[in-house]
């Protein structure tokens, strides 16, 4: 049964508490009157940037993310290497990912655009990106679809994410230090482990919302001359 949504039963029923609720409040009043104090902790304890790194790479074993830890130089091999392990042969790419990533792969490159469709994406093995930063002590990913992450959907839909972080410097402590970092008005994807989800009986199921499988790798030092 269909009909007009502007007119159905249950938004007059919200519309009406919501109208209830704000009864006493004047005509004239604004939100931007009565300013919210957020005294609350911007992080936890001082720690270093190594500190931060260590905190980051704990919060993500936690959530069954895989992480792996290299310099600048051992990239690329590294993330030849997990691949292989993998057995992936076709990989999707942001169209930013920096050329020399993936320089010791042999999988096939597929660069992400608007005629890759959700099942051409299922399709893929891995997909590899960047992301805009990681918060240490919730474990946390955050991707804003810059150049090297792209689209959301493709780290939605292959079964497989390694995502690349730049330690220290993409490394903040907390979510109100993230918060400072990030403009609202990009898309944001916050990961906090691989997919997954819990039935009514505990039992937990990985791969339903995302992939199944997500490596972190975090690549510290100075990057090379190039």
């Amino acid at each position: 049964m269909t009909g007009d949504p502007a007119h159905s039963p249950s938004r007059a029923r919200v519309l009406g508490r919501v109208r209830r609720a704000l009864a006493d409040v004047p005509r004239y009043e604004r939100p931007d009157d009565h300013p919210v104090p957020r005294d609350y902790l911007r992080t936890h304890g001082e720690r270093t940037p190594a500190e931060s790194v260590d905190l980051l790479a704990a919060r993500l074993a936690d959530y069954r993310a895989v992480v792996h830890r290299t310099d600048p130089a051992g990239l690329p091999a590294l993330l030849a290497e997990l691949l292989r392990r993998r057995g992936a042969r076709r990989v999707v790419v942001p169209a930013g990912l920096p050329d020399g990533w993936l320089a010791e792969a042999t999988a096939e490159r597929v660069v992400d655009g608007p005629g890759l469709t959700a099942r051409d994406l299922d399709a893929m093995d891995s997909v590899v990106t960047g992301c805009a930063l990681a918060i240490a002590e919730t474990g946390t990913l955050v991707l804003d679809a810059g150049p090297d992450q792209g689209r959301r959907r493709i780290t939605l839909v292959p079964d497989h994410h390694l995502c690349v972080v730049r330690a220290p410097g993409q490394v903040v402590d907390s979510v109100p230090r993230a918060l400072e970092r990030l403009s609202p008005v990009r898309p944001l994807t916050w990961i906090s482990g691989p997919s997954a989800t819990s039935d009514i009986e505990l039992d937990r199921v990985e791969g339903v919302h995302g992939p199944r499988a997500l490596e972190v790798i975090l690549v510290e030092g100075p990057e090379p001359p190039s």
